[in-house]
């Protein structure tokens, strides 16, 4: 069979890959703090005799951009946005310390801190934050966290902790829908990152542009479709040239 199958078929599935990804941002096109995942392909020649002219399509190292989401106010007392290049750390289901860049935030019946899908938020010292029973909590644009009952004076519970990605343990995104570091170490606390308090990221989707790039895929599916489609009708034709007798 003509190798033009197997370099038609990687394409094909090149392609149905990137429809899912594309697929998945516009989804959270309305997610806070989501980014948008990124797809890249290279393209790998295949190695034997005869073969030196077909590549393979092949996925490389994918990542998200990182180009922050708008702005959305809300005036929420428990509504944050990160400023810069900081995340905010959160307990994942598994136990280990995780990123996020969303930035609301619940207080559950028990008094603790988490986020709007329910995961832990992690204090400075990377222990879940606790707040008193019936206390109104603050937060300040360094992260600072305080509690006010009734008429007392407000008391300091600590900070959040907020972390900056670096060059050598970049962070990436895992099943879980948040961010870990390469290496799988928890990050320090950054001291110089800052809040907006009352203010939410919003998804860095854009849905036109994704929206276009799906049109676009859809089109190269089609395009490798049909060089299926071409190298079997050629080989069907071989294969009745070979039959000819006389």
């Amino acid at each position: 069979m003509d190798h033009l199958i197997y370099t038609a078929m990687t394409g094909a599935n090149a392609a149905a890959n990137r429809q899912a990804v594309l697929a998945n941002n516009l989804a959270n096109a309305s997610t806070n703090g989501f980014r948008a995942e990124l797809e890249t392909y290279r393209a790998v020649p295949v190695q034997g005799a005869g073969s030196t002219t077909r590549v393979f399509a092949l996925e490389a190292t994918s990542g998200f951009s990182d180009k922050a989401g708008p702005a959305i106010r809300t005036d929420r007392n428990l509504d944050a946005m990160n400023v810069g290049n900081s995340w905010f750390a959160v307990q994942g289901m598994d136990g280990n310390e995780a990123y996020t860049r969303n930035g609301q935030f619940e207080i559950t019946s028990d008094g603790t801190l988490t986020t709007g899908n329910g995961l832990p938020v992690l204090s400075s010292d990377g222990s879940p934050v606790s707040v008193p029973a019936g206390a109104s909590l603050s937060l300040g644009n360094d992260g600072g966290l305080s509690a006010k009952i009734g008429n007392q004076p407000p008391t300091t519970l600590g900070k959040l902790k907020l972390v900056t990605a670096t060059q050598d343990d970049p962070l990436q995104r895992g099943p879980d829908g948040l961010f870990h570091t390469q290496s799988g170490d928890p990050l320090n606390q950054d001291d110089t990152a800052k809040l907006q308090v009352g203010v939410l990221e919003g998804s860095n989707v854009n849905p036109i542009d994704t929206m276009v790039g799906m049109i676009q895929t859809a089109r190269q599916f089609e395009s490798q479709m049909k060089l299926l489609t071409t190298a079997e009708s050629n080989d069907r034709s071989a294969a009745q040239l070979l039959g000819m007798q006389g």
